[in-house]
């Protein structure tokens, strides 16, 4: 056999052998992590294969019809502020330690606390206030953000008063003096509030409630004026306190209206807002687009399409309401 084609054999030979070490060298492809981080849930229900959160089993559910199972080809993160804001930086720089691909949250301020931890770490909002994002200055537009935000906006407060205030009107048509509960961040929504009122013949109180502190003060003066309903604006930061505001409406015996369907399943009386599971399972959608490559700047910001109102008649029974049966025909769910 001839020098060359010794060499030529040799060198055949060792390629086959350098083959398989060579594909035990290649590192094993990372599945993409995310992170879904919740504002004012307890983090024990949105953990677990079913979670208690209908929102969190919305998100999962979404994310595996478009073929991301968690724990298959896929980790999703789950974590949850707890309404306490302290907790949301250290949260966003888990999640870049962890080298999580995308945020999706309903965190209010999670857009400047994001923005400022990364300059490319993709945001999925899920209910941002679509004026809010634009005033700020974190989306250019609605059709095109060109930054690192995009997700779905959501009607709450002032956006949705007309209907919520009507519905309140409707369910407790006596009432004149409505107190109305809001939070820093929505003072200027409270002059439309006002406005719309005034169609319905209503008169708004603003009472502002800043703090868990505040409160004990807000309650004290919703009591001394004599209100005879309650229009809670729509503020992540009352649901944290939801159970608080609906017992102290009960103990009054003044009939609320509240923006999330959560109030009234601990003891509120009627609700109407965005359907915020559709949201989720909506932002899925997001998610799987950005992990295929697409840019966040590039996704249009969508408003809510589907919005529920939900009614506890319990609750109405005990304020001697008699809710007409016009207005629970169109409840997407009532309470007994």
């Amino acid at each position: 056999m001839s020098l060359g084609r010794r060499r030529f054999l040799a060198a055949i030979a060792g390629s086959l052998l350098a083959a398989p070490l060579a594909a035990e060298a290649q590192p094993k492809s990372k599945q993409p992590t995310i992170g879904l981080i919740f504002s004012n849930t307890p983090l024990a229900d949105v953990l677990g294969p079913q979670p208690k959160l209908r929102d969190t089993r919305a998100f999962l559910d979404g994310m595996r019809n478009l073929g991301w199972v968690d724990g298959q080809n896929i980790t999703i993160e789950r974590r949850s502020v707890e309404g306490q804001p302290d907790r949301f930086p250290a949260l966003v720089q888990e999640m870049l330690a962890l080298h999580a691909e995308l945020i999706v949250t309903s965190w209010g301020n999670a857009p400047k606390i994001v923005t400022e931890a990364s300059d490319s770490l993709p945001l999925v909002m899920v209910g941002g206030t679509a004026d809010f994002l634009i005033r700020e200055g974190y989306v250019t537009s609605l059709a095109r953000p060109g930054r690192t935000v995009t997700g779905l906006a959501s009607s709450t407060g002032a956006e949705n008063a007309d209907k919520m205030l009507q519905l309140l009107k409707e369910g407790a048509p006596r009432i004149s003096r409505v107190a109305h509960l809001y939070s820093p961040p929505f003072r200027p929504n409270t002059v439309e509030a006002a406005a719309r009122a005034r169609a319905l013949n209503l008169t708004l109180l603003p009472v502002e409630v800043a703090s868990p502190e505040g409160f004990e003060k807000a309650f004290t003066t919703i009591r001394r004026s004599r209100v005879d309903a309650i229009f809670v604006g729509g503020s992540p930061f009352f649901l944290t306190h939801q159970r608080e505001i609906s017992e102290f409406a009960a103990s009054e015996r003044l009939p609320a209206v509240y923006w999330n369907r959560s109030f009234v399943e601990v003891g509120g009386l009627v609700s109407f807002g965005t359907d915020w599971s559709d949201l989720y399972r909506r932002a899925a959608g997001y998610a799987d687009k950005i992990l295929k490559g697409a840019k966040p700047g590039d996704l249009p910001i969508e408003q809510p399409t589907k919005f529920e109102l939900v009614i506890n008649l319990k609750t109405a029974k005990a304020l001697g309401l008699t809710i007409p049966p016009s207005l629970l025909a169109r409840a997407d769910q009532v309470i007994e």
